[in-house]
């Protein structure tokens, strides 16, 4: 009998199907390489709409229970669990490597409604404001890195006004406003940049680019999704972490 989503629970719908979906994975109920009910189909066996579907798929994604092959589905995946190192870290907005000095170059501060995917990797409403923000990363005047911005527009709607090119937005939230960012999840891999990419990035001739999705919280609250893209043939970018007491 399959697990029942419980509307009375404070728990997010898309958390309590995630961890429907971890259950049956983990007791072997869905085995390794076996394909796992569409999208449509998880939304009529729990009742639910394909927004908290579509983000306990992605989270699974991530953490590697699950694995999207396109034209044929979401299949399980052999999981490699990682010992890594539990810290108590200080975060840093993601910065070029050590030496480099950079410029920046604004070109997006604007609202805007989610688009694609973003309302779920972000966990808001499809019909919520966003404010939206693209800056290009610049060393000696050559395009580096290309980094997109999606903020929950009550969060800080004065963000809007605020000078982006020369302040980190990661201070302004925190120090500006008084939002302490608690947890930031990071994602790295290889992608296929888009055509919008190539052009601002002088990737002609390349295939693929680096891609370091991030995504930021207070306490329970994502508050900021940001997506990085950085040619693969300049520099390096550095994400600090640093260790404390506990």
């Amino acid at each position: 009998m399959d697990e029942i989503i419980n509307r009375e629970n404070p728990q997010k719908l898309y958390v309590q199907l995630e961890e429907i979906i971890k259950k049956k994975i983990e007791d072997k109920e869905w085995a390794v390489g076996s394909r796992i009910p569409t999208e449509e189909e998880l939304c009529k066996i729990y009742g639910v709409s394909k927004a908290p579907v579509r983000a306990a798929i992605l989270e699974l994604v991530r953490q590697g229970y699950l694995m999207r092959q396109q034209g044929k589905g979401t299949f399980v995946c052999k999981r490699i669990i990682s010992e890594g190192l539990t810290m108590h870290t200080s975060f840093r907005e993601l910065m070029l490597e050590a030496g480099v000095s950079s410029s920046t170059k604004v070109l997006a501060q604007t609202v805007m409604m989610p688009v694609d995917d973003i309302d779920v990797k972000l966990n808001v409403p499809e019909n919520m404001h966003l404010i939206y923000v693209k800056r290009l990363r610049l060393v000696e005047d050559e395009p580096v890195l290309l980094q997109e911005a999606y903020i929950p527009h009550n969060i800080c709607p004065q963000l809007l006004r605020e000078d982006i090119e020369s302040n980190s937005l990661f201070e302004l939230i925190e120090k500006k406003y008084g939002i302490k960012i608690t947890k930031i999840k990071d994602y790295i891999e290889v992608t296929t940049p888009t055509a919008d990419e190539v052009k601002l990035l002088g990737l002609s001739g390349c295939s693929g680019a680096l891609l370091l999705e991030q995504h930021f919280y207070s306490g329970d609250t994502q508050i900021m999704y940001m997506r990085s893209v950085k040619r693969p043939d300049r520099f390096r970018f550095l994400i600090e972490l640093e260790r404390r007491a506990a």
